[in-house]
């Protein structure tokens, strides 16, 4: 790939898990970011740790060389007004502007199962019915558009345990919104644990992707969710994620087709495991290794 249009980055949920905060509980921030740094990365996403005003972190962050590429938003169109929905998206977009990043990953949270530690996450996802699915697509559209005012694009990250899930649900979802102002958060991961065809998805989307997750899995912890009923949570705990070139994913026709669609933008780094088992920064720098021999970047 050309690295003169692509950045590559890393997220801190490898150092610190935002929904089970006894996982890396005791990596504070700064080691976090360092780590980053060291292993080779120029941005990364925004954790619960992170310094909650815009000059504080960007200090933290440019002695180390870092950027913001991405933040997650939490959006909940089908369960609270929009209005409500709109503040929090604007104070977040808000926040990003100030600190220079250009994206903003949503993922609807309306019926989450995503965070239920007991709920098993292969058979209990929610599905939207044909009112809802137009809430939520005009919603999103709107919100799109209201990050543009901010220098923002908007991208959707679909995402296991969800109501945007599937290779289906993400058609559908692309289908229904403004191509001008909605675009999507590519997770090889998320698609690879539900046994959807990822490289249809970004073929079918290359020209509509604008933010990019690297994620691996393991098929064989997978497996055990799946047949033993297990939540997206507890697969966590097992393993069921890990850096590209430690899973079974072969990520060079990846590269290879967003380069050749001229992607230009982040890619992201993000494997959320249990740092005492899984030490971030060896993974870190496993997964930067990996990405130079195969990507060129």
């Amino acid at each position: 790939m050309d690295a003169k249009k692509v950045n590559l980055g890393i997220a801190p949920i490898g150092w610190t898990n935002d929904d089970m905060p006894d996982l890396g509980g005791e990596i504070t921030f700064e080691q976090c970011v360092s780590e980053m740094a060291l292993a080779g990365y120029t941005g990364c996403e925004i954790g619960n740790k992170y310094p909650k005003t815009p000059d504080e972190l960007l200090k933290k962050l440019n002695i180390r060389g870092l950027r913001i590429a991405n933040r997650w938003f939490s959006s909940f169109i089908l369960t609270k007004p929009f209005e409500e929905v709109e503040k929090d998206f604007r104070e977040n977009c808000e926040f990003l502007r100030a600190v220079g990043a250009k994206r903003i990953g949503v993922s609807e949270q309306s019926h989450s199962i995503q965070g239920q530690m007991e709920t098993p996450v292969f058979e209990k996802k929610y599905v939207m019915n044909d009112d809802e699915w137009k809430t939520f697509a005009d919603g999103l559209s709107r919100l799109g558009v209201i990050a543009k005012e901010y220098g923002i694009t908007m991208t959707y990250h679909h995402h296991m345990g969800t109501v945007v899930q599937t290779s289906e649900e993400i058609d559908k979802m692309m289908d229904m919104t403004d191509p001008d102002s909605v675009f999507l958060l590519f997770d090889t991961g998320h698609l690879a644990y539900c046994g959807e065809d990822y490289l249809a998805v970004l073929s079918k989307y290359a020209e509509r992707i604008k933010h990019v997750h690297l994620k691996d899995i393991r098929p064989d912890v997978v497996r055990k969710v799946k047949d033993e009923h297990l939540s997206f949570l507890q697969g966590v705990r097992l393993g069921a994620f890990t850096v590209p070139g430690d899973g079974c994913i072969d990520f060079r026709p990846v590269f290879d087709i967003l380069d050749k669609s001229g992607y230009e933008g982040w890619l992201l780094v993000e494997a959320e495991q249990d740092p005492a088992v899984a030490n971030p920064f060896e993974y870190a720098v496993k997964a930067r290794a990996y990405i130079k021999e195969t990507a060129s970047v």
